[in-house]
């Protein structure tokens, strides 16, 4: 997958550089980054283009305040949002406070969702690459997966922790493979593409 931060729009590309990797916890709160966030409206993000779906684009907001781990701010977003992709950001937030069962349920209110095939495959082809995960009873599933299982990555991140899994680096990378697929989806379909 390639993430290309210049389809987005001036105000989102400068939220999207120099980027930590992607956290399973809650992360510490990027100073740098708060009033930015804050300034952040749905028309600044989209910078002139029109917004087709504005709770697609409150949900670009929510993802935008979760990647630079303030939880709190995206948690009051996404929990407004009652659609499938806002009940997403809501159940990513709560896998990283952690609070597993609470993400489970939010993970089940999204049912199927867009972005899973295109996650699944991707988190396929990174379990193949990381040989010590390839002997990790925890991530089997990642590999032989028909279809992408939110609550199955849940216990993943769960195992790691808890101690009862090393797979630290083939979860971040997923989650930052999961952040990006979720995040451009909402970009695209809150200009109604």
């Amino acid at each position: 997958m390639d993430f290309q931060i210049a389809q987005y729009g001036p105000a989102c590309q400068t939220l999207l550089t120099d980027l930590p990797p992607g956290e399973l916890g809650p992360g510490q709160p990027d100073p740098t980054r708060r009033e930015q966030l804050e300034e952040l409206t749905s028309a600044s993000l989209f910078a002139g283009r029109t917004i087709a779906d504005p709770q697609m684009a409150a949900c670009c907001r929510a993802g935008l305040w979760l990647l630079h781990n303030y939880l709190d701010e995206s948690h009051r977003i996404s929990q407004e949002i009652h659609t499938p992709t806002g009940s997403y950001w809501h159940g990513i937030m709560h896998r990283r406070e952690p609070d597993f069962s609470n993400a489970k349920y939010w993970f089940r209110k999204v049912g199927e969702h867009p972005v899973f095939g295109a996650l699944g495959a991707r988190a396929g082809e990174l379990a193949t690459g990381h040989a010590t995960e390839r002997n990790d009873p925890a991530t089997t599933f990642l590999t032989r997966q028909a279809a992408w299982n939110p609550a199955a990555f849940v216990d993943l991140c769960e195992a790691v922790t808890r101690g009862r899994s090393e797979s630290v680096v083939l979860c971040q990378e997923i989650a930052v493979a999961e952040w990006q697929l979720l995040f451009d989806h909402c970009f695209h379909a809150a200009l109604g593409q």
